[in-house]
């Protein structure tokens, strides 16, 4: 049979199969590759791209885009510079607006940054058929009618279904008046985000009830509450059952106390747990369940003990068949884990989500009912909790072998860095996600070097320990044995002689780390060999003014360099406290801990950088330093930094050597921002000269 040969290529298929195509691709710079082929496929990807974050300065109205008319997601929140009012940049704000409507056409979702009140004044009425918006501020607000900051979005879209306020301080006397005062748009609202992590004061009982009363078809309510019963008008057993009956609707509820969105640890040696009790009931729990039966993701994150839930948590799994997603802070008595019988949140069997945070009397056994009663948990979170080990981490590993994907231990006690991998051991081939705390007691209080080598002594016996794991089922009078293949785990000889995992599907590590650890042991407790590996985020915590000048020279980043497909890195330093001027004699500044947390960061193929710099309380500073800014001008593989902070701008001229550099955002997102800066440090002008000085390079792709 004769051969044939075809001709056809991907340009000849039809438009309507192109288009489809161009829209499954959702990278930017690929798509960004696609419109250059031709002119047939600029059209193509322009009139299939639905989303667009817009990063340059709002002065240069003629970089503007205007072949973008499908986009129906648009992000304003990023314009340069970062934060200042949008609308401010030009003598004639009416007419940027309307320049925006008409690059724009088709928004349907907006997320902006509103400064002040002028911003949503002017262009919520451009474009009238908004669903969602999501509003951004860490400044302060100005002086102003309660609501008047969200009143424009509730007269002129009658379109809104969704509101996020997440990231925009304002206060919380602000929004009850403003859906009150337009009860036809806050009753089409399905979802409201007002766990505002920028604010300190919760909502109390009254304003979260005259919110739910306002808006009676949300399905989705995420809010910031005063639980604790100290407070007045805190939020009890009443206002719950109220909440379930405004909103029986209901799929998602999201209730957290102040105190638990702080970034403050519990203690690791404090065996003492709060004796204070909520006024939270089983009993109301129990209402509260049966109210709501669409419920499928709940968080209840309180800071006080919910005692007695065992049994509420047994009907939780009646009463809300379609419940997917449950996290529960200052829960006791969530499990016995006791005989043989499943109880309280073992009975869950439909979870693929749990998150278990501050449960004192969570032990071992619990941990392995938990794993037999919910046979379909993907992700699994536990923070706080003083009496789990090793061991029942790794038996509840052994039994959800098969699905267990997404991982975070945080704040126990008996399980530092190495324990906690080791317990993983059993999915350690499957997992992608990772978060755990780099606790190095075992390795560097004791006897530096030599303890990490008997911590790691069991590690030896590994291919000779037995080939499965025998678990005793909780159900009457039968067994069951949950096995784990040994030999189908990577093993590999580093240069100590001690055998070393291979952490196959991992691509995202979390490491938590306390001011003046090191990060070298690492690879030693057991992470060395990570192939898929492509972000981490490194949270460093602590006040740097009680501690002893370090050892070494370097933090340990230069060590990551083994990760070879390692792109993406969030270093926050935000959380170590110092000195940003001057230091007492034998202490060091904020500078010099900069210089050591960013020593080596040049070794590591990054393509995006998010940083934050370490911070003064005192004076509310969070600046680049000298030694900071040297360090990151040596990561020639950049395409993106955003530091979340402020800068001198001779600082930031140092990042002009990084060739491929062609993203840089300077951020103060944390409350309260500065509302003036500094002579010295960055301001309008200074970003302008920055931006035009980055333009004015050739970058090589």
């Amino acid at each position: 049979m004769a051969e044939t040969t075809s001709n056809v290529r991907i340009h000849d298929l039809p438009d309507a199969i192109l288009s489809t195509i161009f829209s499954l691709v959702s990278d930017t710079r690929s798509r960004n590759a696609i419109s250059l082929v031709c002119l047939k496929w600029y059209s193509l990807e322009r009139s299939t791209r639905t989303s667009i974050a817009l990063r340059g300065n709002i002065r240069d109205l003629f970089l503007l885009p205007t072949c973008f008319q499908a986009i129906t997601h648009l992000d304003l929140s990023l314009l340069s510079p970062w934060g200042h009012p949008l609308l401010n940049s030009t003598p004639n704000p009416v007419l940027l607006a309307h320049f925006l409507r008409r690059a724009f056409p088709s928004i349907i979702s907006l997320t902006v940054y509103a400064r002040n009140p002028l911003t949503l004044h002017l262009l919520a009425p451009q474009w009238p058929n908004l669903r969602h918006v999501k509003l951004v501020r860490w400044h302060q607000r100005l002086p102003a009618p309660l609501g008047y900051d969200i009143v424009p979005l509730l007269e002129h879209c009658r379109s809104l279904s969704s509101l996020d306020l997440s990231h925009f301080y304002c206060w919380t006397e602000d929004i009850p008046p403003a859906l009150e005062a337009h009860p036809s748009i806050a009753a089409s609202l399905s979802r409201l985000d007002i766990l505002a992590i920028s604010s300190s004061e919760g909502f109390k009982s009254h304003e979260l009830l005259s919110i739910t009363a306002a808006c009676p078809n949300l399905r989705e309510l995420l809010a910031m509450c005063i639980f604790d019963h100290r407070y007045m008008d805190f939020v009890g057993d009443e206002t719950l059952l109220a909440l379930a009956s405004n909103c029986p609707r209901l799929s998602l509820l999201h209730l957290a106390d102040t105190s638990s969105l702080s970034k403050d640890r519990g203690d690791l040696d404090d065996e003492r747990h709060s004796s204070e009790a909520s006024k939270i009931s089983h009993i109301t729990l129990v209402d509260l369940f049966a109210s709501l039966p669409l419920l499928e993701e709940l968080i209840l994150d309180v800071c006080q003990n919910v005692r007695d839930t065992q049994t509420a948590l047994e009907l939780l799994n009646s009463k809300c068949p379609r419940l997917k997603c449950l996290k529960l802070g200052q829960f006791q008595s969530i499990c016995r884990g006791i005989g043989s019988r499943l109880d309280g949140i073992a009975l869950c069997k439909r979870l693929e989500s749990l998150s278990i945070k501050n449960a004192a009397d969570l032990t071992d056994s619990c941990l392995i009912a938990i794993a037999l009663g919910c046979p379909k948990m993907a992700k699994f979170e536990v923070e706080g909790c003083k009496r789990i080990t090793e061991l029942g981490m790794r038996k509840m590993a052994c039994i959800l072998r098969r699905t267990l994907i997404d991982v975070k231990i945080s704040c126990c006690k008996h399980l530092n860095a190495v324990c906690s991998l080791r317990a993983l051991e059993p999915v350690q081939d499957r997992i992608q996600r990772l978060h755990i705390d780099c606790t190095w007691e075992s390795i560097q209080r004791r006897e530096g070097k030599a303890s990490i080598l008997n911590e790691l002594a069991g590690f030896v016996d590994f291919q000779t320990e037995r080939r499965s794991v025998i678990c005793e089922e909780t159900s009457a009078k039968k067994k069951c044995k949950y096995s784990i293949d040994v030999d189908s785990l990577d093993i590999r000889a580093n240069g100590n002689g001690f055998p070393t995992r291979t952490w196959a599907k991992l691509q995202y590590l979390f490491l938590w780390i306390r001011v003046g650890e090191l990060l070298t042991p690492l690879a030693l407790a057991g992470l060395e060999h990570c192939p898929a590996l492509e972000e981490m985020r490194i949270k460093v915590e602590g006040d740097c003014r009680q501690q002893p000048r370090p050892s070494e020279h370097a933090f340990g980043l230069s060590t990551l360099a083994r990760y070879t497909r390692l792109s993406k890195m969030h270093l926050d330093c935000g959380g170590v406290i110092g000195y940003a001027l001057t230091a007492p004699p034998g202490q060091m500044d904020l500078s010099l801990w900069e210089r050591f947390y960013l020593n080596g960061i040049g070794n590591l193929n990054l393509s995006e950088l998010n940083y934050w710099p370490p911070q003064d309380r005192d004076v509310n500073q969070r600046s680049l330093s000298l030694p900071a800014a040297g360090l990151l001008a040596q990561c020639v593989t950049l395409r993106k930094l955003f530091i979340h902070g402020t800068a001198n701008e001779h600082f930031m001229m140092f990042l002009l050597r990084i060739t491929n550099l062609r993203d840089v955002q300077l951020r103060e997102d944390y409350y309260p921002a500065p509302e003036n800066d500094t002579s010295t440090e960055m301001r309008v002008c200074s970003c302008c000269r920055f931006e035009d000085a980055l333009n004015r390079r050739q970058i090589p792709d």
